[in-house]
């Protein structure tokens, strides 16, 4: 058998291709969008994928689905109870598919979403322990899948936990305890709250460690499980629909257009909004007016989809080289409205200074001074609910960062304002979103609440 789990940082999210290499026949499950690497890794070991695997409708990005059958010929597969506007083929709860002697086992295991469903993978087909299962998200190492994300289309978190307890006790927790667990995701995700950073583990060590499958009954578990979910990015729901949808195909390889100054900002006067996916550091010593500051090195496409619209043009301000990087990690969570990208972004800087702006950073210090010497300091802190809980800078309004285009009227923009994070990069995305609503004084704090917390036990 060929096994080979693929995991991008940027999103937590882990991928399988599994293969029979006596038939020389694989299946890709959970496919991220742009597909290069499996492609590549078919053809490397000789393999022919014949079945693209989805777990469930996923919210967090956009699957590779339908860019993957188009390139192999590959049939779509979900559960039964999925219902798609291309074609696909619904696999029963308990049927197997051989690809040779490697057998898989498809288990309905809905409550994460209804159609959900965990695919066991035997390396021979009559052997009685598998080699692992594949859990999508019904269950993580170390947490098990929300069920609070399709609240607002048609189920309430309450009837899909009820559901996830069933799936995990009947379908999951019977297999055997060296049945090696392969979740969706992994720690960094919002679709749960306690996820580990170890990739896989077994299903023993999950019955003995995960706190929701440690849970005395079903009620104690629906409480554990729908208490203290961070808040979902605004474009998951975009998503979880969009994953139904026959849609555009996606050409990882298509540069993005390059643009003038006079265009881009033609562009913005018309509705677009100027991505700037540099460094918080580089952009705070010098950015185009209206810019949005989401940085490449961290959870880019995440935080795009937190605070930008779906339905807007996107211009992007890249270092030269990265344009193509920008455009096709937006495009993983299905916003693929760049209509281009700054050409010569420092250059264009230099020739239209009076266009450029520099951000205001804060060390705890001189946080501390302003806020002594300001009565009227609007302090906000854009962490998730958890981590408020666990410590706050007094007197701070906590929106999380995702939340702030749609909370902004509890805001005053006449006001000076602060804004932290944990760390510095959501602060950036926060204070650079401020600036371009028309808030006039904002600033971040360097280090976040860590650099100021520490100030205060110096000081």
């Amino acid at each position: 058998m060929k096994f080979i789990q693929y995991y991008l940082d940027c999103l937590s999210h882990a991928s399988y291709l599994v293969a029979d290499e006596t038939t020389g026949r694989a299946v890709v499950v959970d496919p991220q969008r742009d597909i290069a690497e499996y492609l590549a890794d078919a053809e490397r070991f000789g393999l022919t994928i014949e079945l693209v695997i989805e777990t469930h409708f996923h919210a967090d990005f956009l699957s590779g689905h339908l860019e993957l059958a188009k390139a192999t010929g590959a049939k779509i597969v979900y559960s039964s109870v999925a219902e798609t506007e291309f074609e696909s083929m619904g696999v029963a709860d308990g049927e197997r598919y051989s690809l040779g002697d490697v057998t898989l086992e498809f288990r309905h295991t809905p409550g994460h979403t209804p159609e959900s469903m965990s695919i066991v993978v035997y390396e021979h087909a009559d052997d009685q322990v598998p080699y692992g299962v594949l859990t999508g998200d019904a269950l993580f190492i170390g947490d098990v899948g929300r069920p609070d994300l399709l609240a607002s289309i048609g189920f309430t978190r309450e009837e899909l936990a009820d559901k996830l307890y069933d799936s995990l006790h009947d379908k999951l927790m019977t297999l055997p305890d060296a049945t090696r667990v392969y979740p969706a995701h992994g720690a960094g995700s919002a679709c749960g709250k306690n996820l580990s950073t170890d990739l896989w583990s077994t299903m023993g060590d999950q019955k003995a460690t995960n706190y929701a499958l440690r849970a005395p009954d079903k009620v104690a578990f629906m409480n554990l499980v729908t208490e203290g979910q961070p808040p979902a990015p605004g474009y998951f729901v975009y998503d979880a629909i969009l994953n139904r949808k026959d849609r555009e195909l996606l050409d990882e390889t298509k540069m993005p257009t390059a643009m003038t100054y006079e265009q881009v900002r033609a562009a913005i006067d018309g509705g677009a909004v100027l991505v700037d996916g540099r460094t918080p550091e580089e952009f705070a010593q010098g950015h185009l007016r209206g810019a949005i500051n989401i940085g490449l090195e961290g959870r880019y496409a995440e935080f795009a989809g937190s605070v930008l619209p779906s339905d807007v043009d996107v211009v992007l301000f890249t270092e030269p080289g990265q344009e193509l990087e920008g455009k096709n990690r937006l495009a993983r969570i299905g916003f693929d409205r760049v209509i281009g990208f700054l050409a010569e972004p420092y250059e264009v800087m230099f020739s239209h200074q009076g266009d450029v702006q520099v951000a205001s950073r804060l060390t705890a210090k001189a946080f501390d001074e302003r806020a002594s010497e300001l009565t009227d300091l609007q302090i906000v802190d854009v962490r998730n609910p958890g981590e408020v809980e666990a410590g706050t800078i007094p007197d701070a309004i906590p929106i999380p960062v995702g939340q702030l285009p749609t909370r902004l009227g509890e805001l005053d923009a006449a006001k000076p304002t602060v804004v932290y994070c944990a760390g510095g990069y959501r602060s950036s995305v926060a204070a650079s979103l401020l600036r371009q609503r028309g808030f006039a004084d904002v600033s971040d704090i360097l280090g976040g609440f860590g650099a100021w917390d520490e100030s205060r036990q110096n000081a």
